[in-house]
């Protein structure tokens, strides 16, 4: 059975939270990548940020529905939700946009659990780390594909 350290990719490419934004994404597309790890100066993991981070930059805002009973205005969505996602939209550097608390697996998780938590979760970098929380890789989308098309 395969797993994560099987396939993921070792030598990864990782950016600092106060990485600009732009500077991020002209690392996306100059490596042909879809996410990084963000960690800290100690290389502690802190993040993901990915194209999905930047492509949520440039959505519309959208507007909560409200009720208005007996003179009161009642957001009928999570308020928390709306900040988060005007926070990510205005954000300047990767760790306004990046998911701050990512799913990650370890270096034993097999190919197929990562494969659901892929399509469950939307999750698209998942960063590999040891039994002590260090990051030895990353497996991506593309490495789940390649492992597909050796097997055919």
């Amino acid at each position: 059975m395969l797993t994560a350290k099987d396939i993921m990719t070792r030598e990864v490419l990782v950016v600092a939270p106060e990485t600009p934004v732009n500077e991020f994404a002209a690392l996306l597309a100059k490596n042909r990548i879809s996410g990084a790890p963000v960690v800290d100066a100690d290389g502690t993991l802190v993040g993901v940020a990915t194209e999905n981070d930047l492509i949520d930059q440039k959505k519309r805002l959208h507007i909560p529905t409200v009720a208005a009973i007996l003179d009161a205005v009642i957001l009928l969505e999570n308020p928390f939700k709306l900040d988060k996602e005007f926070k990510k939209m205005t954000g300047t550097t990767v760790a306004d946009i990046a998911t701050s608390d990512p799913i990650t697996v370890g270096e034993e998780t097999p190919v197929e659990e990562i494969a659901t938590i892929m399509a469950e979760k939307g999750a698209h970098t998942l960063p590999v780390l040891t039994d002590d929380g260090r990051l030895v890789g990353v497996v991506g989308k593309t490495d789940i594909i390649r492992t597909i098309s050796a097997k055919g």
